[in-house]
């Protein structure tokens, strides 16, 4: 069986073609800036080499279409015909309250991804193109939605309630969601494979940092609590997002600079993170670099990211009461031993003993924690494309 997984940006299409049988990854890229003049494809082959196609793309349909026609394209293709293609899976940011695992993508469950856009309205729409240009463009193909909210469906209410007045609840479905679902699904499940343990039972605390960022308890496989709330924006200081913030701060802020609520959301989604604080990237990477050159802003935006991230693991091990697996994933979670050790070294009275030798890593799948650790301490690369075809397989 071949899968196509989509995941539709407001102006970016990410892409990869599974073989299902073999778990092989025959295809894969991404579209950028749709809508503006210098919209582009990019084709990662087999070989690593890229191949980048420049064409107008003023919306998805036309950024799909580009993608389809690529993969049936002689040189750097890889099918006979769009016919081989038997699903298509999508990213769906958010499902609200309605969804609680993925779905086929009915007529009806458009429609509900429609009254989950008030939640989500960068995302949602996008995640709808897609859905649509294969309509479009593939009719016959069946479609699955994979919600990225759905995971956390199992948090009991005293963890995802806000101590608001209720009533808010009731009309406008004010509550915690959480994100990185299939992310913290797919490590969660994963790390048990790795070490060979059942998830009944075990107590894990999943860190998905990287530009966005949550924590996620989780107990027996399910989610418990998770970081991110009603928005993306909740919980851990991330590459452009502020995180927590106290909700005085917001209104004394808005009234100072004579913000309006899309000018504050900007501020604090945009503006703020690593990026923020630094005044130099949202970015790691360039984060380290700045430190080495002796930028004070940039050392205390990391020591700041270290400690949030710390702190809520601390939380969460209390949520559980207690925790067996800590396991870190995403773009700064795979591959910064730095970050991963200064959080892990903060942790020993939970009773983990930390090994750099074993730390040194990246993007590979690993137990950093001694022999003799309380706690298990792992690196696991996340693979939500893997984890969207395999439900889509499953549905299908």
């Amino acid at each position: 069986m071949k899968i196509l997984v989509l995941n539709c940006g407001s102006s970016s299409i990410k892409y990869k073609l599974f073989d299902m049988d073999t778990r092989a990854i025959m295809a894969q890229g991404g579209v950028e800036k749709i809508g503006l003049p210098d919209s582009f494809l990019q084709v990662k082959l087999p070989n690593g080499e890229k191949v980048k196609i420049e064409q107008s793309m003023p919306e998805h349909t036309v950024g799909i279409q580009l993608i389809l026609n690529s993969l049936i394209n002689k040189e750097i293709g890889c099918l006979q015909s769009l016919e081989e293609i038997n699903a298509v899976g999508h990213r769906v940011v958010h499902g609200g309250e309605k969804f609680n695992q993925s779905v086929l993508i009915t007529p009806e469950v458009k429609e509900m991804i429609v009254k989950c856009i008030e939640l989500a309205p960068l995302h949602n729409p996008a995640n709808l193109k897609g859905i649509e240009a294969i309509e479009q463009t593939l009719p016959s193909v069946p479609q699955v939605a994979v919600f990225d909210t759905a995971f956390h469906q199992t948090m009991p209410d005293e963890a995802y309630m806000y101590a608001l007045p209720y009533e808010l609840y009731e009309k406008y479905a004010i509550r915690r969601y959480g994100f990185h679902g299939t992310s913290h699904r797919y490590v969660s499940a994963r790390v048990c494979e790795f070490l060979g343990v059942n998830p009944a039972g075990k107590k894990i605390i999943t860190a998905h940092i990287g530009n966005g960022g949550s924590c996620t308890a989780i107990c027996d496989g399910k989610s418990m609590d998770t970081s991110m709330g009603l928005t993306p924006l909740e919980g851990l200081m991330m590459g452009t997002r502020a995180g927590d913030v106290d909700l005085g701060a917001a209104t004394y802020i808005m009234d100072k600079e004579q913000l309006t609520t899309a000018d504050f959301s900007n501020l604090v989604n945009k503006k703020s993170g690593l990026m923020g604080v630094s005044g130099v990237s949202s970015d790691a990477r360039d984060i380290a670099d700045a430190i080495a050159h002796g930028n004070q802003r940039a050392d205390l935006a990391r020591r700041m990211f270290i400690y949030r991230v710390k702190k809520y693991i601390g939380a969460y091990a209390a949520a559980l009461n207690g925790v067996d697996i800590l396991v870190f994933t995403g773009g700064i979670g795979e591959n910064d031993a730095y970050i991963r050790g200064e959080i892990t070294k903060g942790l020993t009275y939970l009773g983990i003993e930390f090994d750099e030798n074993k730390n040194a890593v990246r993007g590979e799948e690993a137990i950093i924690s001694t022999s003799d650790s309380k706690v298990t301490v792992c690196v696991i690369p996340t693979d939500e494309e893997w984890m969207i075809a395999s439900d889509t397989m499953h549905l299908v």
